[in-house]
This record gives C-alpha cells, sequence and structure tokens, in this order.
C-alpha cells in the first residue's frame, strides 16, 4: 500500500512540474511579443500572457496546436487538417500564434463591447481589465476571472507591464516551486 501511495504522489508531483514548465517555457516564447503588443495597443502583456495560457493551455490545447487559436476566437474557419483529416471548426485559424495574439488586442480595442477598457483603463491596471472584460462577455464561466488572476500572481506576469522597452531582457516572471 505505501509503494502504491509513493507511486501516485511521485506522479502527481511529476504532473505538476510539467505543467510548470510547460507554463514557464510559453511565457519565454510569447512574453516579448505580449509586450510589443501592449505597447500597440494598451491592453496589458499580463492579460494578453494569463488569457492566451488560461485559454489555451499554455499552447498545448488541440485548438492551438492545430489552427494557432490561443485566445479561443471563434468565427469563421478554412478546414483544418490534422494528419490527412479535414476538420470543419467554427473557431478561427492563424497563420501564426502571433497573428492570433495580434487578433486578440484588436478585439480588445476595437469591439464595442470591450473598447471602454482600452479607453478608461492603463495597461497597469490588470485586475480592472480582468473584471472588465468579464463583465463584457468574454467567457461564461463564473470562475474564468479568478482563474486568469491566478496565473498572473503564479507567475508574477504584472512584471511585464511595469517594466519600459529598456530593460525588456532583465525582468523575468519568478519561478514558482
Amino acid at each position: 500500500m505505501k509503494k502504491i501511495l509513493l507511486i501516485v504522489s511521485f506522479l502527481a508531483t511529476a504532473s505538476i512540474a510539467s505543467a510548470q514548465n510547460a507554463s514557464q517555457s510559453y511565457i519565454q516564447r510569447f512574453k516579448d511579443n505580449a509586450i510589443r503588443i501592449m505597447h500597440e495597443s494598451g491592453v496589458p502583456a499580463s492579460i494578453v500572457l494569463a488569457i492566451a495560457m488560461h485559454e489555451s493551455g499554455s499552447g498545448t490545447s488541440k485548438l492551438a496546436r492545430t489552427q494557432n487559436n490561443h485566445f479561443g476566437m471563434k468565427g469563421k474557419s478554412a478546414v483544418s487538417y490534422t494528419g490527412r483529416k479535414a476538420t470543419h471548426s467554427s473557431y478561427k485559424q492563424y497563420d501564426s500564434a502571433q497573428d492570433s495574439f495580434q487578433d486578440f488586442a484588436r478585439v480588445m480595442t476595437e469591439r464595442k463591447k470591450f473598447t471602454k477598457l482600452a479607453e478608461t483603463l492603463s495597461h497597469y491596471d490588470y485586475l480592472g481589465w480582468v473584471k472588465g472584460i468579464q463583465h463584457s462577455g468574454y467567457a461564461s464561466s463564473r470562475k474564468w476571472g479568478a482563474q486568469v488572476l491566478g496565473l498572473i500572481r503564479k507567475y508574477n506576469l504584472s512584471a511585464f507591464d511595469e517594466r519600459p522597452d529598456t530593460t525588456r531582457n532583465q525582468a523575468q516572471p519568478k519561478n514558482v516551486e
């Protein structure tokens, strides 16, 4: 019985460590893109990263892998292929992950239900952004905002909101163990 508990404990620990490694890799891969989008659009980098991480499972979801859609954006999409199988989807397909990030920023700054956020909130107010996005109907889950805030806090993503361009390579999210 002790061996079974030990094995289960080890597997659970390994699974958690793997998820954190995937999240850290995702942050490193897309942080500069998120910061650039923040400076162009006013949408906080922490919001861009946390929502992308949440909606795509840090890039591991099928939608992110097959359609480069990291935000769960719905819309007309061409047929995508999973192997040789043609798949029709109600989700948008992008040529790259960067295109998905750009489209998210466009939606946040151009769609009527979200434009007030960019007009009234600074890129330092990630809490206001999360609340505003949730209240505007981005996600139907009542837990969505708390989950996104949890990612921002767990990985210290707000550090990317406050740093100027000149220190871009110095700030790092904290390592959570």
